[in-house]
C-alpha cells in the first residue's frame, strides 16, 4: 500500500476547509489515498508521500497556520513534493489574482529551500454573517471556481502518480 497525500489546509471561516475537502475528493476520485487535516494539527509529514498545503489570505498576510506549518516541516518537506494554494481575490480579474499571488509568494520566499511543484490562487468567499463590525456590512461574495479548483486537483493527481510510478 502507498503512502497517503497530506491536504492540509488554514483556515478562520471553513471556506479553505472546502476547498482542501474538494481538491482531495478528486484526488481520491483519480486512485489516491488522501488525509485531510487542518495545518495547525499535522505533528510529521512521515507518513505522507506528498502534501497539499492551503491557507487564506487576509489582509495581504497567507494564514499563520499556513506560515508555521512549512516553518515547522521545512526539513520533511525538502523530501517530498509539495503543492500550494491561497484564497483570496474576491474577484477573479488578472490584477486581483496577480495581487495574490504575489502575497502568497512573500510568504513563501521566507522559506527558501521551499520549491513547490504547483501553485494555485483560489478566489475567496466574504460571508458577513461571520464577521464583525465594521466587516459585517461588506457584500457577501464567493469568488470560488470550483471548476478550476478540480481542474488543478487533476494536475496534481497525474503529477503524484507520475512521481509514485518512478
Amino acid at each position: 500500500m502507498t503512502q497517503p497525500i497530506l491536504v492540509a489546509y488554514a483556515t478562520k471561516r471553513e471556506s479553505t476547509h472546502e476547498v482542501a475537502a474538494a481538491v482531495a475528493a478528486r484526488l481520491r476520485a483519480l486512485g489516491h489515498d488522501v488525509d485531510v487535516r487542518s495545518a495547525g494539527e499535522i505533528g510529521t509529514l512521515e507518513p505522507y508521500r506528498a502534501v497539499v498545503l492551503g491557507g487564506a489570505l487576509y489582509a495581504g498576510r497567507w494564514h499563520r497556520d499556513a506560515r508555521r506549518f512549512l516553518a515547522k516541516h521545512r526539513d520533511e518537506l525538502a523530501r517530498i513534493p509539495i503543492a500550494v494554494f491561497a484564497m483570496g481575490p474576491l474577484k477573479l480579474e488578472p490584477k486581483d489574482v496577480e495581487g495574490s499571488r504575489r502575497q502568497l509568494d512573500h510568504a513563501l520566499a521566507k522559506e527558501r529551500d521551499l520549491e513547490p511543484m504547483s501553485v494555485a490562487i483560489f478566489g475567496g468567499v466574504i460571508d458577513p454573517a461571520k464577521l464583525r463590525f465594521p466587516l459585517n456590512r461588506m457584500e457577501a461574495a464567493d469568488a470560488r471556481d470550483w471548476d478550476a479548483i478540480r481542474s488543478w486537483a487533476e494536475e496534481l493527481a497525474g503529477r503524484f502518480a507520475a512521481r509514485a510510478a518512478a
